[in-house]
């Protein structure tokens, strides 16, 4: 067998074995590197550290650590509680309408946080108490929440299209405007969804609040709601990058969690500070890791491996992004977003290029894919931080989750037979 062969056995099987054991999901990618490193004799400890300097020597990757600040900064500040307070006062008295609030809660944060795992924390926090409350089942609850919280990766700012960005060398400021229609539709989907479930049983609504209450609920929400305006006016308008933006995102949390809504102090921003520093090392170890890893795919070629494997539908775009999804769908069910992103991105999208397929329709599809990916069992990452924050059986996740898990599975596939829903609304905003 040649040198190369060898280098895709140990990388497949590595991954598969050091995953099963639980290992560290980074540590197993410098693992795997090493040992394709090893067999393509080309083992060399010093180019093994830069490669790892190299996955986290990079400026666009410096917003990454922003957004999450922001976001633990919005839990901790108010911002979170008064987008969800907002909501429930104009959609509290429809039938299921705290689920309706739930998707509304969902579609706002992912303008501001772009955090999956943080908007289904902040939403788990404060939403599942009060659906447990007006009785609603708790099955179905959890399972929207979860599946409201991974619209985050689509609606900009969005850290997987950072990451995806600087791993392809795409415009992250185009896969930004890509990801704003297909969130909404997703959003839309959800609701769907959710009427089609209240057939099953029945809940309490709430007593409509006053036009006037409504209204001061909504001017609490004012700075809140202005989040999102800036961030994303600010990169159409072209006044600063998205790395910038995320800057801004965290310094404007903090001047309204501090000034205007007082909710912290000084030893709060501790807290925020350690909880970021920690999300941000395990983030960043990942990119790290895969940047070793990717090294050695490149070096043995295994892309063109694929592509030979691929080669007969490159002449069938609609077809081979068929193919693709289903083979994203099925590593979305062990993989976690961002080593999906930071493992087969850099293998597929020239494939896809060279079918023709727009990089940016195809970077939306993919960070899709993987945001399913993480409402997917047995690994689900936002089902496991439902099911741990919300103090609810992982099961009963899992059983309420499947009717937005199908969902958003008919919306991928309605977007690869028609392209134009997600390429026409760039064209547009453009």
């Amino acid at each position: 067998m040649s040198a190369e062969g060898q280098a895709f056995i140990v990388f497949s099987v590595g991954m598969l074995v050091l995953m099963g054991v639980g290992m560290n999901m980074g540590l197993a990618l410098v693992l795997t590197g090493a040992g394709m490193a090893f067999v393509l004799d080309f083992w060399d400890t010093q180019l093994l550290a830069q490669n790892l300097v190299a996955g986290v020597d990079s400026f666009p990757l410096l917003a990454v650590p922003f957004f999450i600040l922001a976001g633990e900064l919005m839990n901790s500040g108010g911002i979170s509680r008064r987008i969800i307070d907002m909501a429930q006062a104009w959609f509290g008295h429809v039938r299921g309408g705290l689920g309706y609030v739930t998707i509304g809660t969902a579609i706002m944060l992912s303008a501001m946080s772009g955090s999956a795992l943080a908007d289904a924390a902040a939403m788990s926090t404060i939403l599942l108490p009060m659906m447990r409350k007006h009785g609603y089942p708790v099955g179905p609850s959890a399972g929207l929440i979860a599946a409201g919280g991974v619209i985050g990766p689509i609606i900009p700012p969005s850290m997987a299209f950072v990451i995806y960005g600087v791993t392809t060398n795409t415009s992250i400021s185009s896969l930004f405007i890509a990801g704003i229609a297909p969130g909404l539709m997703m959003g839309l989907g959800l609701v769907i969804a959710w009427k089609m479930q209240l057939r099953n049983f029945t809940v309490q609504a709430d007593a409509p609040m006053p036009v006037r209450q409504r209204l001061l609920v909504s001017a609490r929400a004012f700075w809140a709601l202005l989040m999102p305006v800036i961030i994303i006016g600010g990169m159409k308008s072209g006044v600063f990058t998205p790395t910038e933006a995320a800057v801004v995102a965290a310094v404007y949390a903090l001047v309204v969690a501090f000034v205007i809504h007082r909710e912290m102090n000084v030893g709060d921003l501790y807290g925020v500070l350690v909880r970021a520093a920690k999300t941000t090392a395990i983030v960043m170890f990942l990119c790290a890791g895969a940047q070793v890893a990717s090294y050695m795919i490149t070096l043995a070629d295994l892309p063109s491996v694929l592509t030979g494997w691929l080669g007969p539908m490159v002449q069938n775009p609609r077809l081979l992004m068929l193919v693709m999804m289903v083979v994203l769908v099925i590593v979305g069910t062990a993989l976690d977003l961002t080593p999906t992103i930071l493992i087969f991105a850099p293998v597929m999208l020239p494939i896809a290029a060279k079918a023709g397929i727009d990089p940016v329709y195809f970077g939306l599809m993919f960070v899709l894919n993987g945001s399913i990916g993480l409402i997917t069992p047995p690994v689900g990452t936002v089902l496991n931080v439902v099911a741990g924050v919300g103090r609810v059986p992982m099961h009963t996740v899992i059983k309420g989750v499947n009717p937005f898990l199908i969902t958003y599975t008919l919306i991928l596939l309605l977007f690869v037979i028609f392209p134009q829903l997600v390429t026409a609304p760039v064209a547009w905003m453009r």
